[in-house]
């Protein structure tokens, strides 16, 4: 997805930035009129750019924690995984970041396909994984990943809980550490 500059990323910021003022003023249901008049634009540039508040709320979510929590390309799978997630524990512990965090899965219905947004950010952990496969590093799966470390932490902010300093790295630990199956024997036809 490619990152839109100028006045289309000034329109972009203001947007977002007024869902998450209004979120965070408790206006959970605050309509497109209302998120437009609050960032200054016409409600039909937001129709046009979104098509649905909905939409608009997965947008702010997602280019909030990809812009808090990009995934470092440290040369280890364990390094580029504790960058990861020490960016989402942060976003986690931030007002903003949890109100954005719980609209979103508000939002989300249950028979949806996983939006171009999510699964963008999929296959950002994804290439992750497979370039430390390509070092000849074991890895985990992408479902191991969102298991074992990101669930928590989404969870910890659902429930409100804290998010303590330190738990994005004792969830990359404990990943880490769960033995990883071999691959399949070769069956002698070569290859």
């Amino acid at each position: 997805m490619t990152r839109p500059g100028g006045r289309s990323a000034r329109v972009r910021d203001a947007v977002h930035d007024a869902v998450v003022e209004l979120l965070a003023a408790g206006e959970i249901d605050a309509a497109i009129p209302k998120i437009a008049e609050r960032a200054g634009v016409n409600p039909t540039s937001i129709y046009r750019r979104w098509g649905s508040r909905d939409a608009l709320l997965l947008d702010a979510a997602v280019t909030r924690l990809r812009s808090t929590s990009p995934i470092p390309d440290t040369g280890s799978l364990r390094g580029d995984l504790l960058g990861w997630a020490e960016g989402v524990e942060r976003a986690m512990r931030d007002r903003h970041g949890q109100i954005l965090l719980r609209a979103l899965v508000a939002t989300l219905r249950p028979d949806e396909k996983p939006l171009e947004y999510l699964r963008a950010r999929g296959d950002d952990l994804q290439a992750t994984l497979d370039k430390a496969e390509a070092r000849g590093e074991p890895v985990p799966s992408v479902d191991e990943v969102l298991d074992f470390v990101l669930a928590p932490l989404y969870l910890r902010v659902l429930f409100r809980r804290a998010v303590e300093p330190g738990t994005g790295t004792v969830l990359v630990d404990r990943l880490l550490r769960v033995p990883r199956a071999d691959p399949a024997p070769s069956d002698g036809r070569g290859g």
